[in-house]
């Protein structure tokens, strides 16, 4: 079983027991999240639910893993013959979830 899920913007496909990488969640490290309204398609052995635009009452369980920040992406600004130059990094708050579970109600 399988499914599309559509959290923070970005699509992911998940089964049981996968790692998935998502933007900062609030919670400590082993706490559950549940994840409502984000399920786009479930594929249950051959049978397809599809949502418009979501599958009605499903819903993914998933763990914290840890929380980390994603590497380094430098900002570079520059105007050429006026000396300006302007170099700035930025890294994400990301957070890794591991999948419980996929429950369509």
């Amino acid at each position: 079983m399988y499914a599309i899920i559509d959290y923070k913007g970005r699509q992911h496909k998940i089964e049981s027991g996968a790692v998935l990488t998502v933007d900062r969640v609030n919670g400590d490290p082993g706490e559950t999240v549940e994840l409502q309204d984000c399920v786009l398609m479930a594929n249950n052995d051959g049978e397809v639910s599809t949502g418009s635009p979501t599958v009605a009452n499903a819903r993914v369980e998933t763990e914290i893993i840890d929380h980390f920040r994603d590497r380094k992406v430098v900002v570079f600004k520059m105007k050429r013959r006026k000396s300006y130059r302007r170099k700035q990094g930025h890294r994400q708050e990301k957070t890794r979830l591991r999948v419980k579970d996929i429950i369509l109600g």
